[in-house]
């Protein structure tokens, strides 16, 4: 499966990004992703975020195992290099997982004519969960939930600066910083097409502030080999305020 997509939002942002995943035999999946963003920061400045991701998956029938890497951020501000791994239960129905992730960050808070900047270096652990339930051929649900522990304690006059220094933007680095996340999605199979209606909602470390999203996309085969996926959400948060967003999403499946 080789995949791209575009997404952009009422706020001048815009984010690119490919995919690609490969059967290594029966049980053995292998995917990667790159993505690209380019966002305005205050003070004149502008950020260019990048992430890569490697996963390989492998399913012992019913249970499966995954393994994952991946880094996200601008080096100049904020990055993170993540390890992940999750244990599953899959059957025709039903999926059931317990994940890990392990986050290390490097946080650079650039100066200014007022402020002399500082850099931090921490790391996270997140434990959470995943579910999706088949009811019927055509109805299924999904829920997720993740909860991060940092290895440090953001002071007041951090995360005050970085929020204004750094971005502020759906997607900005800033979002990277997450305590806890739950999301619940109802997926609607119309044949080969696809309606999916998703809920979620995250909070972030560094001002505890609320970030609420609901996205409804749509997938139609444009041919034997290809589907196209329409989305489009909308953003209610503490942090960036009331954003629309738009995606458009390609995949192509070979042998």
């Amino acid at each position: 499966m080789l995949g791209g997509g575009l997404e952009t939002d009422d706020d001048n942002g815009f984010r690119a990004s490919a995919f690609a995943g490969f059967d290594l035999g029966d049980d053995t999946w292998l995917s990667t992703g790159i993505a690209g963003s380019s966002i305005e920061l205050p003070f004149d400045r502008s950020g260019d975020i990048v992430y890569a991701d490697l996963e390989i998956d492998h399913l012992f029938d019913p249970l499966g195992v995954s393994f994952g890497v991946g880094y996200w951020g601008d080096p100049d501000l904020l990055n993170s290099t993540d390890v992940r791994a999750a244990l599953y239960f899959r059957s025709a129905r039903f999926y059931v997982a317990g994940e890990y992730e392990h986050r290390d960050f490097d946080f650079t808070i650039p100066p200014t004519d007022f402020f002399p900047g500082r850099e931090l270096t921490f790391d996270a652990a997140g434990v959470g969960a995943r579910l999706r339930y088949r009811f019927t051929e055509s109805v299924s649900v999904a829920v997720s939930g993740m909860h991060y522990d940092y290895s440090v304690d953001f002071q007041p006059d951090v995360s005050r600066d970085a929020e204004r220094l750094v971005s502020i933007s759906r997607l900005g680095l800033i979002n990277s910083l997450i305590d806890s996340r739950v999301s619940i999605g109802l997926m609607l199979d119309r044949g080969e097409r696809r309606w999916q209606l998703d809920f979620s909602t995250w909070d972030g470390a560094l001002d505890r502030s609320t970030t609420e999203s609901i996205t409804l996309s749509y997938l139609h085969p444009a041919s034997n080999r290809i589907d196209l996926e329409f989305s489009v959400g909308y953003d209610k948060s503490d942090l960036y305020g009331d954003v629309t967003f738009l995606s458009l999403f390609l995949y192509f499946y070979g042998n």
